[in-house]
Order: structure tokens, then C-alpha cells, then sequence
């Protein structure tokens, strides 16, 4: 176990402190035995999203093209219209179709600048868990160094929400997203816009790496740092702690991703989706 490592809670916004110590490893095997609703839904969204995200980019489905209707889409993927209502949706956001009522959703052209974004440049790369591991850690121990220098109580107040949005969710979708927000609520403490912008450019990435890690059992290794302890470095301003946790707690995933760790990440979080939606139907 780490030298000063307290295991103490963060406090709640109310000024509570549960223990999320307690519950981190019964909600983990929760996940890892069962993949109930709305979980599934959660997973199926993911899922679907990233298909149809993947025809769009890769030119399956050319600009102006229509998609298939939510019935047909629904029928495809055993999913509800409802889910795909909520994919569309979010396509729609990310500026990559538009829904005419009565008509459908087709596929918008992408300008340049879309077409040599981050995402682009990422599928193009191919970059596997152990790079992204790699980039990680020194990007992200400078931030947590510089956030406990320089966060504000506004900063340490949206942390703690993070903390505890990441202990309170049941599921790995909400999972993953609040684990996201605790390291962008980071890179926002460090006060450096650059740092910040690096971190999002692989925020995708990082993300559909949490969806598997946050159900994966083995994160909840004894003696290891997770958002609660680097919560707490930071929160007592000691730099060197929050480094020293954030460090190994980046450093868990070389030793628990197994053969994952040099398949691409894209790829690895597919197999998992696909994998928990499997063990759902079982």
C-alpha cells in the first residue's frame, strides 16, 4: 500500500461521507455476473451508435444518403425504438446525420476540418490499450499536479460530484462517463487550456477503455488508488501523493488487461460490448 494512503472518503456535496470503500467491490461483481437492464440498454445504444458512426466515417453511408428506419434499425439490432430514437439523437448532435420529421435521417456532408478531426485521426492511427496507457501517464500526472497547486473550491466541488456520480452508478455505460468526467474535471483544475485540449482529444479513446475497465472486477485490486484516493491528495493539496496515486492507478491496466493491452483499442471495447450484451441474453 502506498506511503500516506488514508482510506477515507471524499466528503458528499451535502457533507456527508459514505463509504464508498464498501460498496466499490459488491457493485463491480454486480456488473460482472449479470448484465441487467438498463444496463443492456445502455450497452446497446453504445453499440448501435458505433456501427452506424463507423458506415458514416468509412463511407458505407455517403452523404445524403438515408439510414434505414428506426423500425428497420430496430429489427437489426434487437433493440428497442426507443434506444435507437436516443442513438439517433446523439448522431444528430455529433453533426453527422439530419433528421427530417416524416422523411428520416440522412447522412450530412463533413467538411474538412470534421474529416481531419480527432476521431479521424484516431481510427486512422490504430492505437492499442498499452499506448494509450503510455500517453496517459504523463499527460495526466502533470495535470493532477498542477490541478492540486491551482484548484479553485469550484473545481474541487465538481471532483467530488465525479466521485461520487462514479461510486452511485450501476451500470457500465454511466460508469464510464462519470469516470471520464472526474479526469476532465482534472485537466479543467490544472488551468492550462493546452493540457486540456490534449486530454480531449483522446477522450474518446479513454472512454471506450472505462467501459470495459469499469466493469472489469480486477480494478478493485487491494492497495491500488482510484478517484477516491486521488480526490483526496488533491483536496489536501499534497502534489506529490496525487501523483504518486494517480500514477498507479493508471499503471493498474498494464498489469489487468491481459491480452488486451496491445489490441486496438476500438476494437477491444466492440469485443466487450458484444461480450456483456451476451452474458444479458444469458
Amino acid at each position: 500500500m502506498p506511503v500516506g494512503y488514508v482510506r477515507r472518503a471524499p466528503a458528499l456535496l451535502g457533507g456527508a461521507r459514505p463509504s464508498v470503500f464498501a460498496i466499490r467491490p459488491a457493485m463491480l461483481h454486480r456488473m460482472s455476473t449479470s448484465t441487467p437492464e438498463p444496463a443492456r440498454r445502455g450497452l446497446l445504444t453504445e453499440r448501435i451508435a458505433r456501427e452506424l458512426e463507423h458506415g458514416i466515417r468509412t463511407g458505407e453511408y455517403a452523404p445524403g444518403d438515408k439510414l434505414p428506419s428506426e423500425r428497420e434499425l430496430s429489427v437489426r439490432f434487437g433493440a428497442s425504438r426507443n434506444v435507437v430514437r436516443e442513438v439517433l439523437r446523439r448522431l444528430e448532435a455529433q453533426q453527422l446525420i439530419e433528421v427530417a420529421p416524416g422523411r428520416g435521417s440522412f447522412v450530412r456532408e463533413q467538411n474538412s476540418a470534421q474529416a481531419r478531426g480527432y476521431d479521424a485521426l484516431y481510427r486512422a492511427g490504430r492505437p492499442t490499450v498499452r499506448q494509450l496507457i503510455e500517453a496517459r501517464l504523463p499527460l495526466e500526472t502533470e495535470m493532477v499536479r498542477l490541478a492540486t497547486e491551482l484548484a479553485t473550491e469550484r473545481d474541487i466541488a465538481v471532483m467530488r460530484a465525479a466521485v461520487v456520480a462514479l461510486e452511485c452508478a450501476d451500470e457500465p455505460v454511466s460508469k464510464a462517463r462519470a469516470d471520464l468526467e472526474f479526469h476532465e474535471a482534472i485537466a479543467v483544475a490544472a488551468g492550462n487550456p493546452v493540457l486540456r485540449i490534449m486530454l480531449s482529444s483522446i477522450s474518446g479513446m479513454m472512454f471506450e477503455m472505462m467501459l470495459r475497465s469499469n466493469s472489469d472486477p480486477s480494478i478493485a485490486e487491494p492497495g491500488v488508488p482510484h478517484h477516491p484516493e486521488i480526490f483526496e491528495a488533491i483536496e489536501r493539496r499534497d502534489a506529490e501523493l496525487a501523483v504518486e496515486r494517480m500514477r498507479a492507478h493508471l499503471r493498474l491496466g498494464l498489469r489487468t488487461y491481459g491480452r488486451d493491452l496491445d489490441v486496438q483499442v476500438d476494437v477491444m471495447a466492440k469485443q466487450h460490448i458484444e461480450m456483456l450484451l451476451g452474458e444479458g441474453r444469458g
